[in-house]
């Protein structure tokens, strides 16, 4: 049986295309935008009516379509030098470059704010030059160390996160999302609304709880209903509009589409024999690569972090104090997907829920923030009875991509599995 794609993707790239030329638009009629990191609170922008556009998204549609050597090379020639995280780089040198002809759809306007956590060491210096070249302010939310690391932190942030990433943490983050409202404030001429604000924040806690029951549907079908290249725009395109009646709605139709999927019996693969998760960012450039043992070896990926980490990462029950619950979601997000031991015990308990064969760990070498656990993912998964690949290669950097080394070597995995079963 073919594969067919789900007919609400292509409504979901629709979406956020329509979204994308629409901003332009906006822009040219007076309204303003934020340039923001995808580990800030996007929720204060979304409630005072901002558009954001997310800097890692941003690279990835760069890579998407394939302009992501020249705008590194670009990078190289501005005296940037090779090993910064280019997925949280490349945008911004893209923007620095500002050649309409090299960026996609033609490039953005210059933002009204920039917002980023001081989450890597690089960050602030290219937000700062960013926000030079714009005459914008940059607001940056510090990323102070956790006192202890509790696990698992995927159950203690729902309720208990007072405890779990501590009172003096969350009281300076929730200081900083107040002092960015009243940036925002300020450049709006907007007033922020606290109760509209708390209605927001349950509309956003209700889109991820409908993605949890579709990672749960998935995790528990007989054989994969849909591809990982599916999952992963009808979950981030509502996430960068999350709370918004589109967002909330289509995770629900994702959520439909998929239980029809697997009420009907349909699979991405008819013969599957090994499950696959993918550990990192998408990659961006050749998502191609999900689907190319497929035929050959009826192995299929089945998981990658987006649809999972929605609610985990996500969901923090408000106790009536919404902006303490802005906090509690983002004083930790990055870390816990990519740092020890936050990231390498939630993705030995997502193994087990998805029944994973074989783990596909992308480590991209120069992006530390993104690296710094795959050593422990790597044994903690081996140890719990998962076949591991690493690949040695970035996101978004298509420059060193060697498509043919990485197939053969996740090819010998997934016969190791078969192998042993």
């Amino acid at each position: 049986m073919t594969y067919e794609p789900l007919s609400i993707s292509a409504d979901a790239m629709a979406y956020q295309r329509d979204w994308v030329k629409s901003l332009r638009f906006q822009i040219e009629g007076g309204a303003r935008y934020a340039f923001v990191n995808a580990d800030t609170p996007h929720e204060v922008f979304h409630a005072m009516e901002m558009p954001v556009v997310v800097n890692q998204w941003w690279s990835s549609v760069i890579a998407a379509k394939q302009l992501s050597s020249h705008t590194l090379d670009r990078g190289a020639a501005m005296g940037f030098h090779d090993s910064l995280a280019k997925y949280s780089a490349m945008g911004v040198i893209s923007a620095l470059d500002g050649d309409p002809d090299k960026q996609p759809w033609g490039g953005l306007p210059d933002p009204a704010i920039l917002c980023a956590r001081q989450s890597s060491d690089d960050q602030q210096r290219l937000f700062q030059l960013y926000a030079d070249k714009a005459d914008a302010p940059l607001a940056l939310l510090h990323c102070p160390a956790p006192p202890e690391n509790l696990n698992p932190w995927w159950d203690l942030a729902r309720d208990d996160w007072e405890r779990l990433y501590g009172t003096e943490r969350l009281d300076l983050m929730q200081s900083q999302i107040r002092d960015l409202i009243g940036q925002v404030e300020e450049i709006t001429g907007r007033d922020f609304d606290h109760e509209a604000f708390g209605a927001y924040m349950e509309e956003i806690e209700t889109q991820e709880l409908i993605f949890e029951e579709a990672s749960r549907m998935i995790a528990g079908a007989e054989r994969m209903p849909v591809r990982i290249g599916e999952q992963i725009p009808n979950v981030m395109i509502p996430q960068w509009h999350r709370g918004s009646d589109w967002a909330v709605a289509h995770a629900g139709r994702f959520r439909d589409a998929v239980g029809e999927r697997i009420e009907a019996g349909r699979a991405v693969v008819d013969d599957e024999r090994v499950r696959m998760m993918w550990i990192g960012a998408g990659l961006w450039f050749d998502t191609r690569f999900y689907t190319a043992f497929e035929d050959e070896f009826g192995a299929v990926f089945a998981w990658s972090m987006y649809l999972p980490f929605a609610a985990d990462g996500y969901v923090r029950r408000s106790k009536g104090d919404y902006l303490r619950a802005l906090a509690a979601r983002v004083v930790t997000m990055n870390e816990q997907l990519h740092q020890a031991p936050w990231a390498n015990a939630w993705l030995v308990k997502q193994a087990r829920d998805y029944r994973i064969d074989l783990a596909v760990v992308l480590v991209p070498e120069a992006d530390r923030q993104s690296g710094y656990a795959t050593n422990f993912i790597t044994e903690d998964l081996r140890e719990a009875g998962v076949e591991v690949v690493e690949i040695h290669a970035d996101m978004v950097d298509a420059r060193k991509w060697d498509g043919a080394r990485a197939k053969a070597d996740v090819a010998d995995g997934i016969r190791r599995v078969l192998g042993a079963t």
